[in-house]
C-alpha cells in the first residue's frame, strides 16, 4: 500500500503508552461539559446520591451521569441504551467520564429519579448566559408546538373517537351478519367453512364492541373527556395541517431576539396557546435584565384576559388581533371600519354616524357593552352592506383600551412579526431536526418536561459554541 497515508501496526507496542487527553482537543465541546458541570452545586440543585452511602456498593456520582445526559443530548443521542454503547466506544465519552461504563437502567434511572435537579440546571446555564451579558436586547419571541408522545393516536380516545370506532365496528358486524345469512342460503362444504369464519369474525367484532363501550363511559367519565393508554397525560392535539393532528404535548419556548438562546421553556398538555402569555411571558422577565420587556407573539396567543393580565408586570405584549368576523365574505363592513372616539365614548360608522353606548339591562352579568343609532340606522343607504338586522350593534369590552395600545405598538413596530418568526421558529425546527422523525422517550408530564431540558440545554450550550467560541467559553466557565 504504498503511496498512501498509513496506519499504525496494530500489534505493534510502544515504550510510552497514550495518554488519554491526548485524544480530546483542548477546544473540543466535550471540555465544556465537563467545566460546567463540575461548577455546579449538585447537593444545592436537588441531585440524589451526591453524598456517598457509607455501606453497599458505591454508586456513580451524579456529576459522571450528568456529563453522559448532556454529551448525549448534544450529539443527538438521547436512549440510554445508545448511551451504554458510547461510553464503551466513543473516545469523547471515555475521556468525560475517565473510562466509566454504567448501564443503560444505571443512566434511564438517573434521568427519571432526577427531573426536577436536571431542569434546574437547565435554568443554571440561562444564569450564566445572563452574567456573560448575552441579554442585552429587551425583547424576546414567544411560540408553542406540537411534539408527539409515546402514545399512539390508536391508543387515544376522546367522545369522537370512541363513537366513530363503534359506528364502525357497528357496520362491521351488519356486513358480516349479511354475508352470513348469505352463506347459509348456499350450502355446500365450502360455505360451512366461510360460515365458520364469519362467526369467527363477528365474535371478535362483539368483543371489540363491548370494549369500546367500556372505553364509552370512561371517556365521559373523564375531566377533560379524554383517555390515553400509553401515556396518560398525552393529549390529542390538532395542528397546522388538515387530518394532521397528533397525540402529544405543547411546548411552549420563549427565544431573546439578538443570539436566538432559548430563556424559558415550559411544557403543558394543553393544545392552544391562549392562556400562556402571561405565565411565559413573566418567565423570560425574570431571566431577562430589564424593567420592561417585548413579548412578540402570534395570534394564536391573542386573549383579552391575558394582555390585561400583563399590564403593570413588565411584560409589554404585542399580539396580532385575531380576525373571527366573517362579514368581510359576505360583504360587509367589518369592525374595522367603525371608529372609536376615546374622548366622547362612541363610534363613527362609515356613513358618518355616531353610535352611542346603550343602557345596561340590570340582569346582565358580563363586561361587554353595546352600541348603537337607533335613529340613524333604519333610514341609512348603506344598510345593505352594514347589517341584516334592524341596526348595528358594535360591541366593546370594557377593557378594550388595552388591546387598543398594543395594535398602536405594534403599527409602531411592522416588522415585530418577522422578528418573531425568525427567532423563535429557529430553535424549534433544530431540536425536531435533532430528534428525528420520533417522539418523547419519556411517559407522564413531568418526566417530558425533564426530557424537554436537556434539550434546550443541548440547543443553548451548542449555541453558546458558536457565538463565543469553545476556546472563549471555557475560559468564561474557570472564572
Amino acid at each position: 500500500m504504498k503511496r498512501f497515508v498509513e496506519g499504525e501496526d496494530r500489534r505493534q507496542t510502544t515504550l510510552l503508552p497514550d495518554c488519554l487527553d491526548d485524544y480530546v482537543a483542548p477546544d473540543n465541546p466535550v471540555r465544556i461539559v465537563e467545566a460546567f458541570v463540575d461548577e455546579l452545586d449538585l447537593a444545592a440543585l436537588g441531585f440524589a446520591g451526591v453524598a456517598p452511602e457509607a455501606t453497599g456498593r458505591p454508586a456513580y456520582h451524579p456529576a459522571t451521569l450528568l456529563k453522559i445526559y448532556i454529551y448525549g443530548y448534544l450529539n443527538r443521542v438521547p436512549s440510554s441504551r445508545r448511551l451504554e454503547r458510547e461510553t464503551q466506544r466513543n473516545l469523547e465519552l471515555i475521556w468525560l467520564t475517565g473510562r466509566l461504563m454504567p448501564d443503560f437502567k444505571t443512566i434511564a434511572d438517573f434521568r427519571r429519579d432526577n427531573g426536577p435537579a436536571i431542569r434546574a440546571v437547565c435554568a443554571q446555564f440561562i444564569g450564566l448566559c445572563r452574567k456573560l451579558n448575552l441579554f442585552t436586547r429587551a425583547v424576546v419571541a414567544l411560540d408553542g408546538s406540537k411534539f408527539k408522545a409515546v402514545n399512539n393516536r390508536d391508543k387515544n380516545f376522546t367522545v369522537a373517537k370512541v363513537a366513530k370506532r363503534i359506528e364502525q365496528v357497528e357496520a362491521g358486524i351488519a356486513r358480516y351478519l349479511t354475508a352470513l345469512d348469505r352463506a347459509d342460503r348456499q350450502g355446500g362444504e365450502e360455505t360451512e367453512a366461510r360460515t365458520t369464519r364469519l362467526k369467527e369474525k363477528i365474535k371478535g367484532l362483539r368483543r371489540s364492541m363491548q370494549s369500546l363501550k367500556e372505553m364509552q363511559q370512561q371517556v365521559e367519565a373523564a375531566p377533560d373527556q379524554q383517555i390515553s393508554l400509553t401515556d396518560p397525560d398525552a393529549r390529542s392535539m390538532a395542528t397546522s395541517g388538515k387530518g394532521t393532528g397528533i397525540v402529544g404535548y405543547n411546548v411552549q419556548m420563549a427565544v431573546e431576539a439578538e443570539h436566538h438562546l432559548i430563556v424559558a421553556h415550559e411544557v403543558t398538555n394543553v393544545g392552544n396557546d391562549r392562556t400562556q402569555l402571561l405565565a411565559m411571558g413573566q418567565q423570560a422577565r425574570d431571566v431577562m435584565p430589564c424593567e420592561e420587556l417585548i413579548v412578540l407573539a402570534d395570534r394564536g396567543y391573542y386573549n383579552g384576559d391575558e394582555v390585561l393580565a400583563c399590564e403593570g408586570t413588565g411584560v409589554l405584549p404585542y399580539v396580532p388581533k385575531t380576525q373571527t368576523s366573517g362579514n368581510t365574505n359576505k360583504g360587509l363592513f367589518t369592525g374595522r371600519d367603525f371608529v372609536y372616539d376615546a374622548e366622547h365614548d362612541r363610534y363613527t360608522c362609515p356613513a358618518g354616524q355616531h353610535l352611542t353606548k346603550g343602557k345596561v339591562r340590570s340582569d346582565r352579568r358580563d363586561n361587554i357593552d353595546h352600541y348603537r343609532n337607533l335613529t340613524a340606522c333604519p333610514t341609512c343607504a348603506l344598510k345593505p352592506r352594514c347589517t341584516p338586522d334592524k341596526h348595528k350593534r358594535v360591541k366593546r369590552w370594557q377593557h378594550e383600551d388595552v388591546l387598543d395600545r398594543m395594535q398602536a405598538r405594534l403599527e409602531r413596530m411592522p416588522e415585530a412579526m418577522s422578528i418573531r418568526r425568525q427567532t423563535v421558529e429557529h430553535p424549534f425546527g433544530t431540536i425536531k431536526a435533532w430528534m428525528g422523525s420520533t417522539h418523547f422517550l419519556m411517559k407522564t408530564l413531568e418526566k417530558v418536561k425533564t426530557e424537554m431540558s436537556l434539550h434546550v440545554l443541548a440547543y443553548n450550550l451548542k449555541r453558546m459554541i458558536n457565538i463565543l467560541g469553545a476556546g472563549p467559553l471555557l475560559r468564561a466557565l474557570a472564572v
